[in-house]
């Protein structure tokens, strides 16, 4: 459910993971998507205090189609409606060069998976947006195509999977796909996560990926000395950063990880962390 997670879920360098990128790509856009190029993979910066990384999954595929994906773990005092029409938006004009034909753009999709409600009024899952005509319902373009997953509103379905009313079988690719990131962390549903594995490729695939990115110490590394960096800059104690990354790193010392990849997540070399 981290977005950093997330990234590394399914830009790591393997063919679980890529596979597993291919499949999720295709039960979103209800496509055939034959190939995916990610654009976008690069997980920290140079130093903490460098410019703010991108942790969405910006890919393009088939033909120059492309897709930006992003998980949001809870809903924050921003426009989230907005921010997927303008991402979107960005990620369509984009691509157009001087000179070009607006008729050669290719489709592109803005793609959330949350774990909050925008919509309480319905339980749909997922919601789809074109540009249409308001009373006709006319699309005026097919161009750009916001999909957005309210994760929270699967809970009843599973629920009711587990009282045997609902079958998983019955669930759409991209449902099941929403039960997986939601429930994976959670230890009472692992009958659950097992099924979804059997039933689905793609999410069998994730998982395998998963699997091997939580035994890599150097991301998890990296992940936990971003995460936690960012949590301390939200509450306002990022001017002790470097009281809290000596904290992170004797942390990790503790945990046996070692200095070359402490020196890796943290910037710090060998000689001042072996100091601390």
């Amino acid at each position: 459910m981290l977005d950093i997670v997330f990234k590394l879920l399914f830009t790591a360098n393997d063919d679980d993971s890529r596979e597993a990128l291919r499949l999720l790509l295709s039960d979103c856009t209800h496509r055939s998507v034959r190939n995916v190029q990610v654009q976008n993979n690069e997980i920290l910066p140079e130093y903490l205090t460098g410019k703010t990384v991108r942790l969405d999954i910006h890919v393009t595929f088939n033909d120059g189609e492309q897709a930006d994906l992003e998980i949001q773990v809870k809903k924050t005092d921003d426009d989230l409606k907005a921010r997927a029409l303008l991402l979107g938006a960005k990620l369509l004009a984009g691509q157009m060069k001087r000179g070009e034909k607006y008729r050669e753009a290719k489709r592109v999709y803005q793609i959330f998976f949350l774990n909050c409600e925008l919509f309480p009024g319905s339980d749909k899952v997922p919601r789809r947006y074109f540009a249409m005509e308001e009373t006709e319902h006319d699309k005026l373009s097919q161009d750009l195509e916001i999909i957005i997953y309210e994760m929270p509103k699967l809970k009843q379905v599973v629920k009711a999977y587990f009282e045997g009313r609902v079958e998983l079988k019955n669930l759409s690719p991209e449902q099941k796909w929403c039960i997986y990131f939601r429930y994976k962390g959670d230890e009472k549903m692992e009958s659950l996560i097992q099924e979804l594995c059997r039933q689905e490729e793609g999410i069998m695939r994730a998982d395998r990926a998963l699997s091997r990115i939580s035994r890599d110490q150097e991301k998890w590394a990296k992940a936990l000395f971003r995460e936690k960096a960012a949590m301390d800059y939200r509450s306002g104690l990022y001017a002790a950063g470097k009281a809290r990354t000596e904290e992170i790193v004797r942390s990790l010392k503790a945990q046996g990880v070692s200095p070359v990849i402490i020196s890796t997540a943290t910037g710090l070399s060998p000689e001042e962390i072996k100091k601390l």
